[in-house]
């Protein structure tokens, strides 16, 4: 971080003596109440959960915490609030009186003020993780120092908080930040792709769309958008962004053997794009390429028992991403789903389904989505939890089979995240051998 820059904007005194409210209390929430902190603003922080105690405001002098269902009380005062991920700005603008709506912004919006390295930034329904983590990749192979964060990994206001430093920023960013965005300004911006998410959060699909295209909406003539090639006839890029703009359509590189399936291919040509906007050779996008192990949790061979091949794709919470999945192995497959349902219409997995999925194994939430659907189509059974489905699919596959955990849905209903989900997968395949 340029530290003569973040010195000349808060020499402003742009928070000092000013309340600001952070509402959610989480990473995201805490991380931003630490960089209000250094800004010598007051600050408060609001929580619906009534059992957090004083004791998250270490390191936060004299920060305040009011926790219980939102209310005015808890806003009164306020100059700014910072709205965590997953806080819509409708549940709170009932409480905050005069204050203009655009009050609210995003912990993100927030740290970018700080932040003037040059910024990538990655949004879209599915691929953000693998294609933010293949970009921070590729960057450090090239020798140079980027951070990597934001929705994924450390939020952007501890990296500026602790005073980070880096040549380029790599931004993984949601809906749920974007949607609270004023100035944020990258010098490429990628969407992946768009398809049913977040619905339980989101209005409709136009607010969704809508939350995702802002982070287009600063950009100017000399910075680049990169948009996929399959939505040219839903995007008018005029619309929405004043920047250069390249769509990108999985055509420029090859199938890695770490990066499988075609989705994989659209986010390598997207990383390309914005790393070349920034200064690299096709050189080093290629050696690093070659280099890169994909994360945990995303179509990730964890092993075979008896011939049966496992596959983790805990990472597959939507439907858009169970297709990725399935378009990725020839059969046979014996598919799992099953948790929190985020939307969407299930029989769309049909055609992607049929001549390659063997059976499907239903666990925990989702029932009454899953069944309706499919169970016309395909041998389907629910089970209590996933052992139970891992376990009847199993006595039923064949060497040469694959077991896919891509369940298409949200993991609270039984863990506290995909990746706990992915780990008990695991666990389950390793007690089988």
């Amino acid at each position: 971080m340029d530290s003569a820059f973040v010195e000349q904007v808060t020499s402003t005194k742009m928070f000092t003596g000013r309340l600001a409210v952070v509402a959610g209390a989480g990473r995201s929430g805490l991380a931003a109440a630490k960089l209000l902190h250094k800004l010598k603003a007051t600050v408060r922080i609001v929580d619906s959960n009534v059992d957090l105690t004083d004791d998250i405001l270490k390191g936060l002098g004299d920060t305040e915490l009011m926790t219980g269902p939102f209310c005015e009380e808890q806003f009164a005062g306020a100059d700014v609030i910072i709205a965590s991920p997953g806080i819509p700005a409708r549940k709170i603008a009932p409480f905050i009186g005069d204050l203009p709506e655009r009050a609210i912004i995003s912990e993100l919006e927030l740290a970018s003020w700080f932040a003037n390295e040059p910024k990538i930034a990655i949004t879209g329904t599915n691929g953000k993780t693998t294609t933010t983590a293949l970009i921070e990749h590729i960057l450090k192979e090239s020798g140079r120092k980027p951070f990597a964060g934001a929705n994924y990994g450390t939020p952007l206001s501890e990296f500026i908080a602790a005073d980070g430093e880096a040549d380029v920023l790599v931004l993984e960013v949601s809906s749920f930040q974007l949607q609270n965005c004023r100035l944020f300004r990258p010098k490429a911006a990628i969407l992946l792709n768009i398809s049913p998410n977040h619905l339980n959060y989101h209005e409709d699909m136009d607010e969704y769309l809508a939350a995702k295209l802002k982070i287009f909406e600063r950009q100017s003539e000399d910075e680049l958008a990169i948009l996929p090639a399959e939505m040219r006839g839903q995007l008018d890029p005029s619309e929405f962004t004043k920047a250069e703009v390249k769509w990108f359509d999985g055509s420029t590189f090859a199938e890695q053997p770490n990066l499988p399936g075609y989705h994989n291919r659209l986010n390598m040509e997207a990383a390309w794009l914005a790393l070349e906007k920034i200064g690299l050779t096709r050189a080093e996008f290629e050696a690093g390429l070659k280099t890169f192990t994909g994360k945990p949790h995303r179509i990730q061979d964890i092993g075979s028992v008896d011939g049966i091949r496992f596959i983790d794709d805990s990472k597959g919470t939507n439907l858009d991403a169970v297709s990725a999945a399935l378009k990725s192995f020839d059969g046979p497959v014996r598919l799992l789903l099953g948790g929190v349902f985020k939307g969407g219409d299930v029989s769309s997995l049909i055609p992607d389904m049929l001549n390659k999925v063997a059976e499907v194994g239903l666990f925990g939430a989702g029932r009454e989505y899953f069944e309706p659907a499919l169970k016309n189509e395909f041998n389907l059974s629910w089970h209590e939890d996933l052992e139970k489905a891992v376990r009847a699919l199993f006595e039923n596959a064949q060497a040469g089979d694959t077991i896919l955990l891509s369940p298409a849905t949200a993991s609270f209903d039984a863990y506290s995240g995909y990746e706990e989900r992915g780990a008990d997968f695991k666990r389950i395949m390793e007690e089988l051998s």
